[in-house]
């Protein structure tokens, strides 16, 4: 009875001694409650009639709750349960206390590895990485050094800035008229300045291809430049074409007219830079250049005496095969005789990013020096073209002992000038121009629909006759060029 009294006192008044709710009041329970007719004596069996047997048997297990029918068992409850005021749970002061307990090492048990004796070997683990760590740097610091001391620093004069506010200065610029395919066999007549197809607008220098007259080329036509005193050239083929209409003849005068623009006459230089900034055409089977060749001969025809080509691209689409306007060329032609000219050891290809070179404007240059050449675009940072002359150029082409004719070839430049650089060695004049066609090769025989063959008679005339395909893909048939710069280096050892 005392047993009972003790838990009747925790339980009924909970942590704090009062009655819980749902609980019976000490007045309450000095008489107890009748049960109802047909309710089973709880505690004459010992069993709670709505749990399984399970639940009743943790309960009173537990010591907690024992004769509740609803109290939850021990072992499904929380943990966090116990520690509150439920009657269900027992009090926080009733809980054994437990003494804080310290794990701080003794004083006697503490490791010190650095009061015994050190074997000497040990110090070189850290002093050899020292030593290399300072070596690299010592190195690293020399070589940039070096390199910053060794980047040659040249100084410039500018001999020409022209921006066409005076036009077209007949002192420095000459436009070239000739009907004679320079060379490489063009289909177009070149007109003389301030023409339809050289002249210069909204400050702009614009070198444009156009048709050549139906009648030209339809009935019987003769061009005569030399008569009229306009031909630049002396040598008759230059100067002189034909159309005629005879049954099974080839001949007929160019099919296009164009232009090209030289400096000879006023602005050249040996060494230095120059820079043309320019937006190239578009339209198949146009050829527009930007380079340069020597002033004179010195060294013979072609190529002996070298060529330097900033830029040359195609008028055509990026689906022709060789590039279209979104690549330009850049190389150096140089060579004893044309079926040796080496400029495929010096030709380099650049691409333009994500657009056309005739779309916008680009910069394209070329530095120049005894000891180097290279071409760029909008950046002298973004070299194409890069030839160091660190070796005689002849010995570099690997050219035969003879040519086609069984004639022997004899080194004729470097045995003769001492100059590792020749025929890169004298002075150059800039070239701006824009082709149409021609049978040297630039275009290649049976592609992207190319109308003529190189090795043809006809090529002309049939190229004049496929005008109905390519002519409508003139969309921008011109050069046009904003700014023309020439820097001569002036170190004072160019002649050297």
């Amino acid at each position: 009875m005392e047993h009972h009294e003790q838990s009747y006192s925790y339980s009924s008044q909970g942590y704090y001694g009062r009655p819980q709710a749902g609980m019976p009041s000490a007045a309450s329970t000095a008489v107890p409650t009748p049960q109802r007719p047909g309710t089973p004596n709880d505690s004459a069996g010992g069993r709670n009639p709505f749990g399984d047997g399970v639940e009743s048997q943790a309960s009173q297990r537990s010591g907690h709750g024992a004769g509740n029918p609803f109290t939850s068992p021990s072992v499904s409850r929380p943990a966090s349960s116990f520690d509150g005021s439920s009657s269900a749970g027992a009090r926080l002061d009733d809980r054994p206390q437990r003494y804080f307990h310290s794990r701080r090492v003794r004083k006697d048990e503490i490791e010190k590895p650095w009061m015994t004796k050190v074997d000497p070997k040990e110090k070189w683990v850290t002093i050899l990485p020292l030593i290399g760590i300072f070596l690299g740097l010592a190195i690293s610091g020399f070589l940039v050094w070096d390199g910053i001391r060794s980047v040659v620093k040249h100084q410039y004069c500018q001999v020409l800035n022209e921006d066409w506010s005076n036009g077209i200065n007949p002192d420095i610029w000459e436009a070239e008229v000739q009907v004679g395919g320079f060379g490489n066999g063009e289909f177009e007549q070149t007109t003389p300045a301030n023409s339809e197809n050289v002249y210069v607008e909204g400050g702009h220098l614009f070198i444009k291809a156009t048709l050549q007259k139906e009648e030209y080329m339809e009935s019987d036509y003769y061009i005569d430049l030399l008569k009229d005193g306009t031909c630049t050239s002396t040598v008759p083929m230059d100067c002189i074409a034909r159309t005629n209409t005879t049954a099974g003849n080839s001949s007929v005068v160019p099919p296009t007219l164009s232009g090209r623009l030289t400096t000879k006459p006023g602005a050249s230089i040996k060494y230095g830079r120059v820079e043309v900034t320019a937006k190239l055409p578009a339209g198949d089977w146009l050829w527009p250049a930007i380079w340069m060749m020597p002033v004179e001969e010195t060294y013979g025809a072609w190529p002996r005496s070298g060529e330097i080509d900033l830029a040359e691209s195609r008028g055509n689409n990026y689906t022709h095969p060789q590039g279209g306007n979104n690549i330009v060329s850049s190389a150096l032609h140089w060579g004893p005789d044309p079926a040796n000219d080496a400029f495929w050891r010096t030709n380099v290809k650049r691409p333009a990013l994500h657009t056309t070179y005739s779309s916008k404007f680009h910069t394209f240059g070329v530095e120049w020096s005894q000891k180097y050449l290279f071409t760029y675009i909008d950046s002298r940072l973004l070299q194409v073209l890069y030839t160091n002359f660190d070796s005689p150029l002849w010995n570099r082409g690997n050219f035969p002992s003879v040519d086609a004719n069984n004639t022997r070839l004899d080194d004729i430049w470097s045995a003769k000038t001492g100059r590792y650089n020749t025929p890169f060695d004298q002075k150059f004049f800039l070239i701006l121009n824009v082709a149409v066609g021609g049978t040297n090769g630039w275009f290649e025989d049976n592609v992207n629909g190319k109308p003529w063959l190189n090795g043809s008679p006809n090529a002309k005339k049939d190229f004049w006759g496929s005008r109905g395909s390519w002519f409508p893909t003139w969309t921008q048939p011109q050069m046009e060029v904003s700014k023309v710069q020439m820097w001569q280096q002036c170190d004072g050892n160019e002649d050297l």
